[in-house]
């Protein structure tokens, strides 16, 4: 799509392939430590929805994410977190919508928190059907791991490069 064409937009994603992630999904509080979620080689998905996003675009989302060869095998050759298999971890990334206003970065086309939760968490559910009917996937014991939607989330990240890739949809 072309930068002209911002309107059509409804969703924009990330892909990087990793080796390991680690994501804070709950902060540490008074009586609590942090709690992670943790992925091994596979893919980290970072995503945000903007305003017309509807639920009938996360399945094409996720075979077109899913299915992409991104991941780079041990010989060197490119296939899908699907057949490599891989991990996948998905982060709720709504800084993904800015656009600078001056000094400043403005949100005004994100979704609103609600309807983003919902699509949200569908594309997560659709993530980890795909995953297990894939049967390199489910032989190999893969699994979709994910962040919280509207928190702010720690990130560690260690990858075998920067292949980092936008995608709209």
């Amino acid at each position: 799509m072309s930068a002209g064409s911002d309107s059509a937009v409804k969703a924009r994603v990330v892909l990087q392939q990793c080796l390991r992630a680690t994501l804070q999904v709950k902060p540490p509080q008074e009586e609590s430590e942090a709690q992670w979620v943790q992925i091994d080689r596979g893919m980290v998905i970072y995503i945000c929805f903007f305003k017309g996003a509807t639920e009938d675009i996360i399945p094409k989302m996720v075979n077109s994410l899913l299915n992409i060869k991104l991941c780079e095998t041990d010989a060197g050759k490119y296939t899908s977190v699907l057949d490599l298999p891989g991990n996948v971890l998905i982060v709720p990334q709504a800084t993904l919508g800015g656009k600078s206003k001056g000094k400043c970065m403005q949100y005004h086309g994100n979704i609103g928190k609600e309807d983003g939760q919902k699509l949200y968490s569908s594309f997560v559910s659709q993530c980890e059907q795909e995953l297990s009917l894939a049967v390199k996937c489910s032989e190999a014991g893969t699994e979709v791991k994910h962040g919280t939607y509207g928190n702010r989330q720690v990130l560690k990240l260690d990858t075998n490069g920067p292949y980092t890739h936008l995608m709209e949809f």
